[in-house]
């Protein structure tokens, strides 16, 4: 008897094959954009951030890419995929990430996010208060 395919670690391991994709810790995958010189953020930092979020199949769930200024968030309040890539980026860098469930938001549906999804954001770090 087969065991069961699973798209999730699937679509990962598929990603994890490309070029410059690494692996930032635990399964969150990233690749970076655009390099920066800036500091990096703590889990205590504000970070001022433009992203576009979206899921595996590629429809988009959130995006501020189009708006004038980029959102500042508390570090320490975003998911734990969020926790893992910010802290290895510097102000100026654009990574994509590629974050399994676990480290998103698991078996919790949210809007236009189904549970258990893979997320993936372009996140461009604008800087850190």
């Amino acid at each position: 008897m087969r065991g069961r395919v699973n798209p999730e670690a699937e679509f990962l391991a598929s990603v994890a094959a490309e070029s410059g994709v690494v692996d930032l810790g635990g399964g969150v995958l990233g690749k970076q954009l655009k390099s920066g010189k800036g500091p990096s953020p703590r889990m205590s930092s504000v970070v001022m951030v433009y992203y576009k979020g979206m899921l595996s199949n590629g429809k988009v769930f959130d995006d501020n890419t189009r708006q004038s200024y980029p959102d500042a968030m508390r570090l320490k309040d975003l998911i734990v995929g969020w926790h893992i890539a910010l802290q290895k980026m510097k102000v100026g860098d654009k990574w994509t990430i590629y974050i399994p469930s676990k480290f998103g938001y698991g078996s919790r549906a949210m809007k236009g996010i189904p549970k258990n999804s893979t997320l993936i954001f372009e996140i461009e770090l604008c800087g850190i208060a």
